[in-house]
């Protein structure tokens, strides 16, 4: 009678928490709507358990958190035998002190992460503590990898999901929305005009497409298994379409490079850009201390006050001065100066620079040239050799090269751009073996075989 009363006890209770849980959850809607009738609503509470062992893990402060990650990870990780008795968890965590230990060991088993086994006196990892690890290690493993485009857990987890035949519409909303945010972050860098930002979107861009690349094979079996339904075919498409438009942002990148390489702006004759300074202050922390030892001694104003000036005013005004009477007529005629031009004749270089790419474009002789081999050359053959200064002023010139805007005008440049050769840059540096120019870009020019001959 006593066990019966208990029990009824214990049943009164839990349908009054689960009354109160009710109640609680009904108050953050709106009157008139009941939480029930929410579709992820009824999925959130079909997955109360797992979300308990969420909450037991991860419920209180950082340090509470890592200890009892650290307790299930350590008896998780010991595959020889599936039991313990307190003796060797005590051994196997000697470096917490006892009552931590039991306040961990007591909220696992209380939130069914750790399984009591009364009759051995012993402890047992729970196949629901050891998927939640899972999924934790997986996340952990994805987040320490360089993965800039955060991608790789979302397809990890479709593709496990893919092996097993449990892929769910879910788990495809997630990878598009993030294939849908990247698209949005490349788009908004391209229209920032920042060479900077261009420069590191485009290689999050390439990691992405790595892992586009991968993805394909992955959707092409979803959308080849007749077992999925219609949802999961839609989703598989979206993703297929949003994978498209990331692929096609290669030319947008292009195009926004070379427009910022066609306006870049030298300083002087010396070759460097303003990227280029950019670039170095950049690579310094503390930009204040380039200034150190800049400044000998500090800078004295001086101040022409109206004191000083009616002193002067009065001085002049008061002067005698001698007329000198001159001659009525005409000053006598000079002849102008000499003047001799030290600077380097800027039309003078860009001549010799089309009259070579002319010599490459009509099989003329060039540096590592021949009509038996490829009709491509290395760009530092073209550009060197050659002073820093004139090596780059030409090469800022090789992004005009096929450029239909620039060949529908007059000019050099005008020439320079319908000479049918291509101009290939890539994002890799070679060390060279000469006196002005210490590294270059990886690039080559190829001769367009198709296009006629060369703008004379």
């Amino acid at each position: 009678m006593i066990e019966l009363t208990a029990g009824a006890a214990l049943a009164a209770e839990s349908l009054t928490l689960g009354q109160d849980d009710a109640s609680s959850l009904q108050s953050h809607f709106h009157a008139g709507i009941s939480a029930d009738e929410i579709e992820q609503v009824f999925h959130l509470k079909r997955a109360q358990p797992t979300l308990q062992a969420f909450t037991a893990l991860f419920h209180g402060g950082q340090d509470g958190v890592l200890i009892r990650l650290l307790v299930l990870r350590e008896l998780a990780a010991d595959t020889t035998t599936s039991a313990f008795s307190r003796a060797d968890i005590n051994q196997k965590l000697a470096y917490l002190i006892p009552e931590s230990l039991e306040t961990v060991l007591t909220r696992l088993r209380s939130h069914g992460l750790l399984a009591w086994d009364a009759q051995a006196a012993v402890y047992r990892v729970t196949p629901m503590a050891r998927n939640v690890l899972s999924a934790l290690d997986t996340l952990l493993n994805m987040g320490q990898a360089d993965d800039e485009a955060e991608m790789g857990f979302l397809l990890s987890q479709v593709a496990g999901a893919q092996a097993v035949g449990g892929v769910t519409v879910d788990q495809l909303k997630h990878l598009l929305g993030r294939l849908v945010d990247l698209t949005d972050e490349f788009r908004d860098a391209i229209a920032s005009g920042s060479e900077f930002r261009l420069r590191t979107s485009q290689a999050k861009w390439h990691m992405a497409c790595d892992w586009v690349e991968k993805g394909s094979q992955i959707l092409r079996a979803i959308l080849a298994d007749d077992a999925a339904d219609s949802a999961t075919h839609k989703a598989a498409q979206a993703i297929g379409r949003a994978q498209s438009a990331l692929l096609n942002m290669q030319g947008m990148f292009s195009r926004a490079l070379n427009q910022i390489e066609r306006q870049r702006v030298h300083l002087g004759q010396s070759g460097l850009s303003t990227t280029d300074v950019k670039r170095w202050l950049l690579a310094h922390d503390d930009l204040a201390s380039l200034a150190r030892g800049a400044i000998d001694r500090p800078i004295v104003p001086l101040f022409g006050t109206p004191a000083e000036m009616i002193d002067v005013a009065e001085t002049e005004l008061l002067a005698e001065r001698n007329a000198v009477v001159g001659l009525a007529g005409l000053p006598v005629g000079q002849d102008a100066p000499l003047t001799v031009n030290d600077a380097p004749a800027v039309q003078a270089e860009l001549d010799d620079w089309l009259a070579r790419l002319s010599d490459f474009a009509n099989l003329g002789n060039f540096p590592s040239f021949s009509d038996d081999g490829p009709k491509s050359v290395p760009i530092q053959d073209s550009l060197l050799p050659a002073s820093f200064a004139i090596a780059s002023y030409r090469a800022s010139m090789l992004p005009l090269l096929g450029d239909a805007a620039e060949a529908s005008l007059q000019g050099a440049t005008a020439q320079l751009a319908r000479l049918p050769i291509t101009f290939a840059p890539t994002d890799d540096m070679i060390e060279l073996n000469d006196p002005h120019v210490a590294a270059m870009s990886v690039a080559t020019l190829s001769l367009v075989l198709e296009s006629g001959p060369a703008d004379e």
